[in-house]
């Protein structure tokens, strides 16, 4: 990093991110959830028919993947602990 980070600007980068992987962890859950509806509705109403269901899964699916790059990969749990091992990290990069 260019300069020293105060304590309190590495906390917040450090809070930044959990909430980052948090939302990652939301958005993961709710293509899971919303997908399996889908591909439920799909088995009931219409099997070997058309795979409408690939459409939603795999738009949504890209997007759920961009998002892990950028949470995970781009950048280096939203308790305290989680916290405090991302400023830790923080530190180690100076």
């Amino acid at each position: 990093m260019a300069g020293q980070m105060s304590e309190n600007e590495i906390y917040e980068l450090a809070k930044k991110r959990v909430e980052a992987k948090k939302g990652f962890y939301g958005n993961l859950a709710a293509w899971a959830i919303v997908n399996s509806v889908l591909v439920i509705v799909w088995a009931l109403t219409d099997r070997g028919g058309y795979l409408w269901f690939l459409w939603p899964l795999c738009i949504w699916g890209f997007f759920v993947l961009v998002n892990f790059v950028q949470v995970f990969v781009l950048q280096g749990r939203g308790d305290k602990a989680s916290i405090e091992r991302e400023a830790e990290k923080i530190r180690r990069e100076q």
